[in-house]
C-alpha cells in the first residue's frame, strides 16, 4: 500500500503540469454538474413550499352539534394523509374575509347575517399532496353527514402534479447529460496522462509486472485527482452560491446549499469518476502492449 501511495505521489511530481490540468478539468466538469445540482435542489424546495399550501376544505352544515365535530375531527386526524385538522367557525371565517378581502370590507361590515359557513381545513402530510391522494381524502370527507361541500382546487393540484413530474423528468435528463459529459471529459484527460507514461507502462510489463500492479498507482492517482477536483468544484459552487445570495438574486426566496450528505456524495462522485476513468484508460492501453 505504501508503494502505491509513493508511486502515485511521484507521478504527480513527474507530471506536475498535466496533473494540474487533469485536476482542473475534473473540477470544472464537476463544477457544471454541481451548479445544476444546486438549481435542482432549490427548484425542488420551491415546489415543496408550494405543496405545503395544498389543503382540503370541508364546509360544515350550520347547526352541527359540537360533539359531532369533535368526534369527526378525531376521525379525520387519524387519516394517514392528514397532518392537521382545523375548525373555522362562521365568525372566524368572516374575520378572515374582512382581513384578506380588503376591497369587500365595507360590504362585510354592512351584513345583517353572516353568509359564510363553518368549515374544516385539512392539511396533508408530505408525500400525500398529490391529486390522487387529495381526491381520495375529499371523497372520504363527503361521507360525513354534516359536510355540505368539499373543495380542494382540483385543477390547481393537478397542475402542481404536472409541474412536479416535468421538473423531475427535466432534472433527471439534464443531470444525466451533465454527468455523462463530465465522465467523457475526465476520461479523455486521464487517457492523456496514461499515454504520456506509456513508456513507463511498457518497461513495467517487460520486467514482469502484473496488470493489477501496473494499474494500482494509476487508479490511486485517478482517485486522488477526482477527490482534488471534487473539492475544488465544491468550493467553486460555494463561491457562486455566496455571490448569488449576497447580490439578492434570490428574489426573496430562501436559497439552499448542499447538505452534508450531498457534499459527501459530490466528493465521492469525483473519486469514483477519477478511479473508473483511470481503470478504463489503463485497461485499454494494457491491451495494446
Amino acid at each position: 500500500m505504501k508503494l502505491l501511495w509513493r508511486e502515485a505521489l511521484l507521478a504527480f511530481r513527474r507530471t506536475r503540469t498535466l496533473s494540474i490540468l487533469s485536476v482542473t478539468t475534473i473540477a470544472f466538469a464537476l463544477f457544471v454538474t454541481g451548479l445544476f445540482g444546486l438549481v435542482a435542489i432549490n427548484l425542488r424546495q420551491a415546489i415543496g413550499s408550494v405543496e405545503e399550501r395544498v389543503e382540503v376544505v370541508a364546509f360544515v352544515l350550520r347547526g352541527t352539534p359540537s360533539q359531532s365535530l369533535v368526534v369527526a375531527i378525531e376521525d379525520i386526524s387519524a387519516f394517514p394523509e392528514v397532518s392537521e385538522v382545523r375548525y373555522v367557525s362562521e365568525d372566524d371565517a368572516l374575520d378572515r374575509a374582512r382581513e384578506e378581502l380588503v376591497e369587500f370590507r365595507d360590504a362585510y361590515d354592512d351584513l345583517q347575517i353572516n353568509p359564510l359557513p363553518p368549515s374544516l381545513e385539512i392539511r396533508l402530510n408530505a408525500g400525500y399532496r398529490n391529486a390522487p391522494s387529495v381526491a381520495d381524502v375529499a371523497e372520504r370527507l363527503r361521507g360525513f353527514a354534516f359536510v355540505e361541500e368539499v373543495r380542494y382546487g382540483r385543477d390547481w393540484v393537478e397542475q402542481l402534479d404536472r409541474l412536479r413530474n416535468l421538473a423531475g423528468l427535466i432534472g433527471l435528463s439534464i443531470g444525466l447529460a451533465f454527468a455523462l459529459v463530465s465522465v467523457v471529459i475526465i476520461g479523455i484527460t486521464i487517457r492523456i496522462t496514461v499515454l504520456q507514461r506509456a513508456r513507463e507502462i511498457v518497461i513495467m510489463r517487460l520486467v514482469g509486472a502484473t496488470d493489477w500492479f501496473i494499474r494500482g498507482p494509476f487508479l490511486l492517482e485517478g482517485a486522488i485527482k477526482g477527490l482534488l477536483g471534487g473539492i475544488l468544484a465544491f468550493l467553486l459552487c460555494a463561491a457562486v452560491f455566496m455571490v448569488y445570495r449576497s447580490q439578492g438574486f434570490g428574489l426573496g426566496i430562501g436559497l439552499t446549499f448542499f447538505e452534508p450528505v450531498h457534499a459527501v456524495a459530490f466528493l465521492a462522485f469525483g473519486i469514483l469518476i477519477g478511479f473508473f476513468g483511470s481503470l478504463v484508460s489503463v485497461g485499454r492501453h494494457l491491451r495494446k502492449v
